[in-house]
């Protein structure tokens, strides 16, 4: 089975997914670091490098490897993963169950202020401007991830959001 996790940054994807995948007894993978391993360099500077349009192209051609090679796993995207390049149509056909992980914005700037560091589209926005930034995004975002099979709230724990996602499997 290929359970596939998708949402804003932070709304627990990765989390989720290593819980998931190991309550499963299945293979997780967090595609961002899947692309930094492939790449040997860190997301950040790829998009530093070579710009968004390359890290696209790319991101579309690690989430097919990943769909196609693995028989069963959890895997994590990154949030904007199913918003480019027809992923989600992808993410949709060759995966047996996709799940967002839906957050209020409140929670979503809550949970990102305390990690801006690590966050390098959010960084330089000051916490005052994260609400405007966030409901902006997830505006552009949602059609994306509404197409998703499940849509649950990731405000939950973590272990709370895995019994839910495994009670619909």
């Amino acid at each position: 089975m290929k359970i596939v996790l998708m949402g804003y940054m932070a709304s627990g994807k990765s989390t989720v997914g290593r819980l998931l995948a190991s309550q499963l007894g299945v293979q997780f993978i967090d595609l961002d670091d899947y692309i930094e391993a492939s790449e040997k360099k860190s997301i950040k500077t790829i998009f530093s490098e070579k710009g968004e349009i390359f890290f696209r192209k790319l991101e579309h051609k690690m989430l097919l490897e990943v769909l196609e090679k693995e028989e069963s796993l959890v895997l994590s995207t990154g949030g904007g993963t199913p918003c480019y390049a027809n992923n989600i149509e992808m993410i949709l056909e060759k995966s047996d169950c996709s799940v967002y992980l839906g957050m209020t914005i409140p929670q979503l700037v809550n949970r990102i202020s305390k990690e801006k560091e690590d966050r390098p589209l959010v960084k330089n926005i000051p916490d005052e401007d994260l609400p405007e930034f966030i409901g902006k995004h997830l505006f552009e975002r949602i059609p994306f991830y509404s197409q998703a099979k499940y849509t649950l709230n990731g405000s939950g724990s973590p272990e709370d959001v895995v019994t839910e996602i495994r009670s619909l499997l």
